[in-house]
Formats: C-alpha cells, structure tokens, sequence
C-alpha cells in the first residue's frame, strides 16, 4: 500500500479530500522531498504541485502521486468540479490561519479539520523507513567518530558545533535536523544551552546533535570531559550512563513510554539526583525531529514495532554542569534495536 492510499483509507466519514502545503507532510505522502509546493489528494488519485525546479525529480521519485507545474489554484478548482468535492480536510495543528482563510477564498468547498491525522499514520515506519534513519545516524556516528581526535581545549563551543556540522554534510546530511548543541561547563546545565563563541570551559561538554538524509532524522547526544574529571562529575556521569543501559535494556514490546521512562528516572532520582533530570527520557525521530510515541511520563501508548525513539536520560545542576547521552532505538519485528554506535566511555580531553 502506498503513503497516498493509507492516507485515502483514513478520510473521516464525508471528506473528499485532503490538502497540504507543508513541506514534511508532501514528503511524507509522495516520498518525494520538495520545497513550495502543494499536494491535494482525493480518494481516488494525488497530485503534486510544484514548479520546473523539480519537475523531472518528481516525475522520477514520487510515489502514487501525478505531477503537475499547472497553476496549483486553478488546477484544483478543475479536480473540485469534476469529482463534486464538497469537503477538503486538511491539519488544522500545522495550517497557519492566514492560509486557511486564503485556502476558503479559492475554493467554494467545507474545510474539515483532521488533526495530525498524517503524522499519526507516519509514526509507524517500514522497514525502509528505518534503513533511512540508521543510514542518517551512522553518518551521525561517523561525524563523531572524526570529531574526537579534534577535539582540544583551547576550541570555542561554535567551533565544535561547526566542526560536528561540517563532518555530517561531508558525509551526506542534507543538513542539521536541529540546531546543534555544543555546550561546557556551566551551559552544559542547560538541556537546550546555545554554544557560545568563547574557549571550551573545563568540565563537561555535552554535545547533542543530528542529521537530516533523503529527509529522515538522526539524533544523539555525548558528553565527554574537557580535562580531567573528579569523583563528583564521574559520579554524575556513571550515574547517567547507568540509567540509560538499564531504560535500554528494559525495552520490550508493549510497554510503554511512561514505563521506560521510569526504569531511567528511579535510578537517577534514587542516586540522589530528584528534580535534576526535568525532561522526558526521549521522543519519536521520522521525518520530524520531534514526533510520537512520547518517551515520558505522559507516554501512555505502548512501543511497538515501528516505533523509532530517544533514550537521553541527563542529570543537570544548575550553575555547575550537565550530562546527558542519548542513543536511538527502533523497534523491529526482532525486537528493539540500538542503532547508535557511538562509544560512552567516560572521555577526557587533555
């Protein structure tokens, strides 16, 4: 079954159609990646609108889809009267309102709102899917692998994001799947902390970062130690990478992520370390950087195959450093698979 016809089979009850111009959601339903187009489906056919830019991509690589460069307003309004659309859904959490109301002048049809009806569909991957995530994270790996002997003390925190930027482009990211993190010392207590363009401060520099390929993300994140490290931060360390292996090994199907993030979370809190591990232990990664299932204690849907997601458990203290190490796992029809290959031996860097 193609992305076009299990979008089709889930139309609610009396909509004809469905429209988006959102860059992730085309991708998603043609396979195709392209930027300022448009995408109407019907129940029975696609099309895709785009400009001569892509046109010979898109007639190669989308899937269920018919191209067209036709104007994509008056292209439409033909398909609305020939098949008698009278109801057009579309996603009212990602359609800004200004389109909507430019949307309702073109066409003389109901606008019906279907939620994240595409993003619930794409939560469960295929097998190709996941090759294009672990073909995305080992770039991600193989980035970090040429940046550690890279490393040295006398770099600034945008040096290293730059560094870890340039490695995965060099290697086929398209670009980051989020801006990168590269944070030391006193900003490493910030999960979402901006590098800074001053020298690496000496403790811990955490380093959280990713990649897009043929539009699928990667996400990991490593700490290693800019000197040497002491007891304390080696227990703060050992601590984190204890509760990650065991949420890791935990892992089975049908639990769910409110359950494995507890696995990770009893251990930290139980080291002495409650209210220094504020997020949730990890997230859905497809297309979108952020997506389902929920690994946290809102997570209430069981992990089941297809499902890729974070583990990054982290404990932070304020005004003095941060740790986390995150790795991703998909859930296949062997059971649940790390896919990231990085070492998480305690570093330091001399």
């Amino acid at each position: 079954m193609t992305r076009v016809e299990k979008i089709q089979k889930h139309f609610p009850a009396g909509v004809d159609a469905f429209i988006t111009s959102n860059e992730k959601t085309c991708l998603y339903i043609s396979e195709f990646l392209f930027h300022d187009g448009m995408l109407f489906v019907t129940k029975d056919d696609a099309t895709i609108f785009t400009d001569f830019r892509y046109l010979e991509a898109a007639e190669q690589e989308a899937v269920g889809c018919k191209v067209t460069v036709a104007p994509r307003f008056d292209e439409i309004r033909k398909i609305i009267a020939e098949k008698d659309i009278k109801t057009i859904g579309y996603e009212d959490d990602l359609l800004v309102v200004a389109e909507l109301e430019k949307l309702k002048k073109e066409f003389p049809c109901e606008f019906v709102p279907m939620g994240g009806i595409v993003r619930e569909i794409a939560e469960y991957k295929d097998e190709n899917e996941m090759a294009l995530v672990r073909a995305a994270q080992q770039i991600t790996d193989d980035a970090f692998a040429a940046l550690l002997p890279l490393l040295r003390p006398d770099m600034k925190e945008t040096d290293v994001a730059a560094e870890i930027e340039y490695q995965m482009k060099k290697r086929g990211a398209s670009g980051t799947s989020f801006d990168t993190i590269a944070v030391s010392g006193t900003n490493s207590a910030r999960p979402h902390g901006v590098p800074r363009p001053v020298t690496l401060e000496k403790g811990f520099l955490t380093m959280d970062f990713g990649c897009y390929f043929k539009g699928y993300a990667s996400d990991m994140t490593r700490t290693v130690v800019i000197g040497k490290a002491d007891a304390e931060m080696k227990k703060v360390y050992n601590t984190v990478l204890e509760a990650q292996l065991a949420a890791i090994g935990a892992v089975r199907e049908g639990m769910t992520g409110a359950e494995l993030d507890k696995v990770a979370r009893d251990i930290i809190y139980g080291a002495g370390y409650e209210g220094c591990f504020g997020h949730g232990l990890g997230h859905g990664v497809g297309i979108y950087i952020h997506e389902n299932p929920r690994v946290s204690a809102a997570g209430k849907k069981p992990l089941t195959k297809g499902h890729i997601f974070t583990i990054e458990p982290g404990i932070y203290l304020k005004g003095k450093y941060g740790v986390r190490i995150e790795d991703m796992i998909q859930m296949t029809e062997n059971g649940p698979l790390d896919i990231t290959k990085s070492p998480k031996d305690l570093i330091e860097i001399v």
